[in-house]
């Protein structure tokens, strides 16, 4: 493992192109549905797509166990002739197997790997240990309820063209013009991740966070723990995205999300963007997360703006 220290370029993809193939694999929870929406999207945009083992299998809530999960990212990495691998969908299951992939074949010839919600366990693994970008986009198992503009998003971002938002601000935020690399993904992985190989510093960063179905007095837990990790001290700038499905006990919590959030980062500096369109929705905006993003937020707007790539 090349230990590159988190925030370097030192990985630099290629975009996609027409022809080029990608791969579905499912390193999480199985899959409720073929793959039929995900394969025509991706064949429309001039793809060739292979489906892994695990596309189909199932042992008990997992797609396969945890060996055949492995074994079919691994292949996937491997396969040079595989331009981008998306997972099929999140669920639980990506932490389960991380350590038994071996990266070094990405470390010499690096693609894109797409996905969001478990799959921040594979993002934070490749910033963590080589400063590599990665896609936190729409996944195959959301395709069919996805918004046209998230799945036009995630096709600019495979085939490096300018990924650009805009869009009204929420009354929580806290304004401010940063610059800064973009990490993050669902919050509760990232607290998974905290001590381990797969870990990184945040200063400095723009970070991301999101989730779903979590309860109100866990997401104030899990916003803490970053705290207390020295996560969210020294940051750039904090996107906070969609947290769906949030759940409350009999006796409430008595704070919202944002409340929760401004409560916890309320003696620093740094702009605050709450509402952004990512995370568990329909209209899931991509993130390439890695890459330097300018953010502007005011009383009326906020705006995003990826760095122009080559």
């Amino acid at each position: 493992m090349m230990n590159k220290p988190a925030g370097t370029s030192g990985l630099k993809i290629p975009f996609l192109k027409k022809g080029d193939k990608i791969a579905i694999t499912c390193p999480a929870k199985k899959l409720p549905n073929p793959m039929t929406d995900a394969v025509a999207l991706l064949q429309s945009w001039g793809l060739e797509v292979v489906l892994g083992e695990t596309v189909g299998a199932s042992y008990h809530q997992f797609a396969g166990d945890d060996e055949l999960r492995a074994r079919d990212l691994q292949r996937f990495i491997d396969d040079d002739s595989v331009k981008a691998v998306i997972a099929a969908r999140g669920g639980y299951g990506t932490i389960r197997i991380i350590d038994h992939v071996n990266f070094n074949r990405f470390a010499t010839y690096p693609k894109w790997l797409v996905g969001f919600s478990d799959i921040t366990v594979i993002h934070a693994h490749l910033f963590a240990n080589y400063g590599a970008q990665s896609i936190h986009g729409q996944m195959p198992v959301n395709i069919p309820d996805a918004s046209a503009y998230s799945l036009e998003t995630l096709r600019k971002a495979l085939f490096g063209e300018d990924l650009s938002y805009s869009f009204d601000s929420h009354a929580h935020n806290r304004s401010g013009e940063t610059e800064g690399i973009v990490v993050g993904g669902n919050l509760s992985l990232l607290v998974a991740v905290i001590g381990s190989v797969s870990d990184y510093s945040y200063d400095g960063k723009i970070l991301f966070i999101e989730d779903v179905g979590e309860y109100l007095y866990s997401i104030d837990r899990m916003i803490r723990t970053l705290d207390r990790a020295g996560k969210l001290k020294n940051l750039a700038g904090l996107v906070v995205g969609g947290f769906t499905e949030v759940k409350d006990n009999d006796i409430p919590f008595g704070q919202s999300v944002p409340e929760i959030v401004i409560e916890v980062v309320k003696d620093y500096s740094y702009p605050v963007c709450f509402d952004f369109p990512a995370g568990h929705i329909p209209d899931n905006h991509t993130l390439v997360l890695g890459r330097t993003m300018r953010l502007s937020v005011n009383e009326n707007q906020v705006t995003a703006n990826y760095n122009k790539v080559d």
